[in-house]
């Protein structure tokens, strides 16, 4: 009896709908990193992108639990010098609330092409509407 491995063309895909209102950001990126990876699936094969789609609404309604939203800081260069660029995670949310549960994501997916490919899977969207009900997205409840 020999080690059962998805190909890449056999994988079926489901899109999953995360609602993020009131929901700890943490919590909400390991659980849609664990589908993004596949890592749901018994055909889970760690090579191959077996994840679905994940599309996580309400983003600007997230929250960190005790001080972190004060002190919780992202961080870029640009590659100049003097080119550290700092924002605060309330400024961040206040801006761009997307880019914030889709940094928390992406860092615990794999740095490698699979991670890449699988980070194209992750819709965020910052209020409760999204372009996906075509798809027909399965809603999935996470503890509060």
């Amino acid at each position: 009896m020999g080690t059962y491995y998805a190909k890449a063309g056999e994988v079926e895909r489901k899109w999953v709908l995360i609602d993020a209102e009131g929901q700890v950001l943490g919590r909400v990126a390991t659980r849609a990193a664990h589908i993004l990876k596949g890592k749901h699936k018994p055909e889970y094969t760690p090579h191959i992108d077996t994840g679905d789609f994940v599309v996580i609404v309400n983003a600007s309604k997230i929250r960190l639990t005790g001080n972190k939203a004060a002190q919780k800081t992202y961080y870029r260069h640009s590659n100049y010098p003097g080119g550290l660029k700092a924002e605060s995670f309330e400024r961040a949310l206040e801006r761009h609330p997307e880019r914030v549960i889709e940094h928390a994501v992406k860092g615990m997916l794999p740095k490698n092409t699979l991670g890449r490919a699988q980070g194209k899977k992750l819709k965020v969207y910052a209020g409760p509407e999204h372009p996906h009900t075509a798809q027909q997205p399965q809603k999935i409840e996470l503890e509060a």
